[in-house]
């Protein structure tokens, strides 16, 4: 099982719609993170705008590209792009960081 963690960066001035939007995740896009094997999935928001996210996967590679994939998957990174200061979705612009100490 692969530990990820990953940066991307928000808008600061979107902040408060975007955690709005994640109390609300829709039911069906939770579920196609779970069929396609992200588990123990987290995001943290640090002063700002740094989004900070962790998951539990296989293989985040193949995970990540089972997600793009997906229907469900490409309305939300549509209705999410704004909320980033990149021009790529969240897909493509989130990038592993290397894991450099854990302890079990």
């Amino acid at each position: 099982m692969q530990r990820v963690c990953f940066t991307l960066k928000l808008r600061e001035s979107t902040l408060p719609e975007y955690i709005e939007r994640h109390r609300n995740v829709w039911p069906e896009m939770q579920d196609a993170l779970r069929a396609t094997g992200w588990t123990n999935y987290s995001l943290f928001l640090a002063p700002g705008g740094l989004l900070i996210g962790y998951v539990e996967v296989e293989d985040f590679n193949a995970a990540r590209e089972a997600m793009k994939a997906l229907p469900v998957n490409v309305r939300w990174q549509t209705e999410m792009l704004p909320f980033f200061d990149s021009s790529a979705n969240a897909d493509d612009a989130m990038q592993p960081l290397p894991e450099i100490f854990h302890l079990d």
